[in-house]
């Protein structure tokens, strides 16, 4: 690839970002009503303490989503959906650790569901060893055996990681196998982190932009 001037490279990300989020701030909220419930899956990605509250992978922004997230995850199985949690889990040694710092240790509190959704109702848990939960034998075999599935909702952090990554890969795999379903993102419920070479705010844009070009339906959260 060419690289652009910085001059050109800041006017042309500049203006694509406010482009990208004007866009979004005109999004609707998914109406679950419109949907059956039955057939429709909430997945929720990594929503641990050690993306929230402890640890070297921790961001408070990742708080703000966990209130939405609860109520979804009480109205769709009321509804009697289907909801799949991913949690980060790895041990001492794993290959993922030459990429990111020590995180979400097998047997820690930062490998578990944060409080406010832990047992909140009933969901079918995946740990998972990398950064794409798709990949998890436990959750192929979930997606095998709930074949009726055509609609899912996928909600948690990071969102130009785990979830992206996620999404991508459920998204491509259903066109495959040529498996008529939706993969929805609402945007109030998917959050990333900030660091010195990480911002939080472009990471997002650039995230749901591409997701939005590979299929999966942006929606600016959930109507009950």
């Amino acid at each position: 690839m060419k690289l652009p001037e910085k001059n050109q490279l800041k006017s042309a990300v500049c203006g694509e970002a406010e482009r990208i989020a004007g866009e979004l701030e005109k999004l609707s909220p998914l109406d679950l009503s419109a949907l059956c419930a039955e057939k429709t899956a909430l997945i929720v990605v990594d929503i641990v303490n050690g993306f929230v509250r402890e640890g070297a992978m921790s961001s408070p922004r990742v708080e703000e989503i966990i209130p939405p997230v609860a109520e979804a995850m009480k109205c769709i199985s009321e509804l009697g959906g289907e909801i799949l949690c991913f949690a980060d889990c790895h041990e001492e040694n794993a290959t993922e650790f030459c990429s990111f710092p020590v995180h979400c240790l097998r047997g820690t509190s930062e490998s578990e569901l944060v409080t406010e959704l832990r047992g909140l109702v009933p969901y079918t848990l995946v740990e998972k060893n990398s950064t794409n939960g798709f990949h998890e034998e436990k959750f192929r075999r979930w997606l095998g055996e709930n074949s009726g599935l055509d609609s899912f909702i996928i909600v948690g952090d990071c969102t130009d990681i785990c979830v992206m990554q996620f999404a991508l890969s459920l998204r491509t795999w259903l066109n495959m196998a040529d498996r008529q379903a939706e993969v929805y993102l609402p945007l109030d419920m998917v959050e990333t982190y900030n660091a010195p070479v990480h911002n939080a705010d472009f990471y997002n844009l650039a995230a749901v932009s591409l997701m939005q070009a590979s299929g999966i339906r942006l929606v600016g959260g959930i109507k009950y």
